[in-house]
């Protein structure tokens, strides 16, 4: 079943014994309404709306009282709500009655037994309005991209994802997961990418949804933007954005403009509430908590791999290489762990960081740090023999543990290394097909370490 983890998320949420209105965030494209509506296959009872429609928001604009707006809606869709069903009500597109966002609460004071989930491809553009929000009456939920696990589910690869989902996976699976992996790297995560690929396995049939998801993406800046000036900069934000993906940016002529560090920053952190990129800033420390240096330059990502290659004519390299680390610097493969770190996390609040030490006498910087068990873990995406990882090094000779991952195309084994300084620790090689169970790789490696 395609798009299984974000349903497991969903069913998690319908049976807390708290729950509260779950408000779906995720850019457009990325399958909300397609999981939604599988979800949905559990309940009784289940209404779809999409406020976009005049019929399905008039009773929004209408709303009296929660008892009244169930009633209507359920008219509307010509039926009857028993109150004994379990019953989920989906309103899509919430953004085009912003009040709507607020009646949220009375569904959670006033009719807790119905399950209402909301979404809306714009949503975030009603956040710094002055509205009536209901906080601490909803929750918050964020779907991305589909992860490797994800697109060989949907490919019916389900010996290989057996594989893959087996800790420590067999030596065996190696090379064949390789390859289907370096075909996830083309293509992406973009659910209707996916599915077109699973239905004709036929590359070039896959151009024209390419076109049609960045197109749409530039289309919805109109929806953004508060005047015209800013409208032609979120423009230039976005292609800029694609052209820059991979790489630490400085804001002020961002994507070689004569726009000012003031408005790129806000055209930029406009697109990352829509999710449509995220700015990873680096943290300069060894211990939780995560603090991101705000002050350094930010690595700029987009929100998916598969639409970078495609904008950036990258498609072939990746059809003929046999590492992905010889792919565009490397970056390719550097830009897809993190989304790939990403696809498995749903909060709100999750996000990316990498290492940076920047002094006169020496810089260094380490691709991602993941928190685990209380720990920075450090993480490198890089071919080459471990005694090469110096920024690696740098940050194990501080750091109060000793476990390292690096991700290549090689095989399984841990490396016992030694810094400069004479500091032992232990470096878990994985094959790059494996960053989305890099959590229980780690469990794994502790095991291992123990024996």
């Amino acid at each position: 079943m395609f798009k299984r983890s974000i349903i497991e998320e969903l069913e998690k949420w319908a049976v807390k014994k708290d729950r509260k209105p779950l408000v779906l965030r995720g850019a457009r494209q990325v399958g909300k309404t397609t999981a939604v509506n599988q979800f949905a296959k559990q309940y009784n009872q289940y209404l779809y709306l999409n406020l976009e429609l005049k019929e399905d928001k008039a009773p929004f604009e209408r709303f009296t009282n929660v008892q009244e707006l169930v009633e209507a809606l359920f008219f509307i869709k010509n039926n009857v709500f028993h109150k004994s069903r379990k019953t989920l009500i989906f309103i899509d597109e919430i953004q085009e009655v912003p009040e709507a966002l607020n009646i949220l609460r009375y569904f959670y004071e006033q009719a807790p037994e119905i399950h209402i989930i909301a979404a809306g491809s714009l949503l975030e553009t009603l956040f710094d309005r002055h509205l009536s929000y209901p906080v601490g009456r909803v929750e918050y939920m964020v779907m991305r991209p589909a992860s490797f696990s994800e697109f060989l589910d949907a490919i019916e690869e389900h010996v290989a994802l057996k594989q893959l989902k087996s800790t420590p996976f067999s030596a065996y699976a190696h090379d064949k997961l390789l390859r289907l992996y370096h075909t996830y790297a083309m293509i992406g995560g973009m659910p209707e990418i996916i599915k077109q690929y699973a239905k004709n396995r036929d590359f070039a049939s896959l151009a024209s949804i390419y076109e049609s998801l960045i197109v749409s993406y530039m289309d919805d800046v109109e929806k953004y933007a508060s005047s015209s000036k800013q409208l032609h900069i979120i423009r230039h934000a976005i292609k800029a954005s694609f052209a820059d993906a991979c790489k630490r940016i400085k804001f002020e002529g961002f994507g070689q403009s004569s726009y000012g560090s003031r408005e790129m920053g806000e055209a930029l952190r406009a697109l990352e509430k829509a999710l449509l990129i995220q700015l990873v800033y680096p943290v300069t420390g060894f211990t939780l908590p995560v603090i991101p240096n705000l002050r350094k330059s930010p690595r700029l990502h987009v929100l998916d791999t598969g639409l970078l290659n495609y904008f950036a004519g990258l498609q072939k390299d990746i059809l003929g290489t046999k590492d992905l680390n010889s792919v565009y610097n490397g970056s390719i493969i550097e830009h897809l762990a993190g989304q790939e770190l990403l696809a498995t996390q749903f909060n709100a609040l999750s996000s990316l960081h990498f290492w940076i030490r920047e002094k006169k006498t020496s810089s260094a910087e380490v691709d991602y740090v993941y928190i685990y068990d209380g720990k920075l873990i450090p993480i490198e995406i890089k071919s080459g023999s471990s005694g090469k990882l110096k920024s690696l090094h740098m940050f194990m000779d501080k750091a109060p543990h000793t476990m390292a991952i690096r991700f290549y195309a090689g095989d399984l084994h841990i490396t016992d290394c030694i810094t400069s300084s004479g500091k032992k620790f232990h470096l878990l090689n994985l094959p790059y097909f494996l960053v989305s169970q890099l959590k229980n790789y780690l469990k794994w490696f502790e095991l291992e370490l123990k024996k």
